[in-house]
């Protein structure tokens, strides 16, 4: 039985693979990718111009968690428009090659970069900001604002989205208390609060 539903998870997990777009390096894509020289300074200033957060999506090929969150999160209105009104999203290969500028100036290759920022699985999502003088970060410690690892289903994922772009995270630090608080203040106002989907 076990072996069964091993077969059908593949299967399952091959086919959404093959849904969507895929880059010659493996990596699913999305329209609301930045295409930018990865300049990661200059790309959160220009996030910040705009009125926006900086996101870095490290993914890998062959990642079924990848594959669930381009699956299923990615394909829902209110997470896709939530990210193209408050973040650029850059995608980064955790084994790839394309050079990288870091916050603090030094150039290196995805997979460098990856294991500099102590990345050490996909998906993992980090979320930058500039301070509130619009400070130019030296290192990427003086930017980031949260981190997402793993794979987080639609509420969740949604819900860290809110997090970074309302400053949650200056008025509680811990995410899980933040969450627990919206969720309480949802079912105060008789909404349906899913935690699974």
């Amino acid at each position: 039985m076990k072996q069964l539903f091993g077969i059908l998870t593949a299967i399952l997990l091959t086919h959404t693979v093959h849904a969507a777009e895929v880059g010659d390096n493996g990596l699913h894509l999305q329209p609301f990718f930045a295409d930018t020289f990865l300049e990661m300074g200059e790309d959160l200033a220009e996030a910040a111009a705009e009125g926006k957060d900086l996101m870095v999506l490290f993914e890998q090929n062959g990642c079924p968690y990848c594959a669930e969150m381009h699956a299923v999160n990615f394909e829902r209105e209110e997470i896709v428009s939530y990210l193209e009104e408050n973040f650029m999203v850059i995608q980064i290969d955790m084994w790839g090659s394309r050079e990288v500028t870091d916050f603090d100036g030094e150039a290196l290759e995805e997979r460098a970069l990856a294991r500099k920022w102590f990345v050490n699985f996909t998906p993992t999502t980090l979320f930058f900001a500039l301070d509130d003088a619009n400070t130019p970060p030296e290192s990427m410690r003086d930017a980031l604002v949260f981190m997402l690892p793993g794979y987080f289903k639609p509420f969740h994922h949604l819900s860290s989205l809110e997090y970074v772009a309302t400053d949650g995270y200056i008025e509680q630090p811990n995410f899980q208390r933040w969450l627990q608080a919206k969720a309480d203040h949802m079912r105060e106002n008789g909404e349906e609060v899913d935690l699974w989907n």
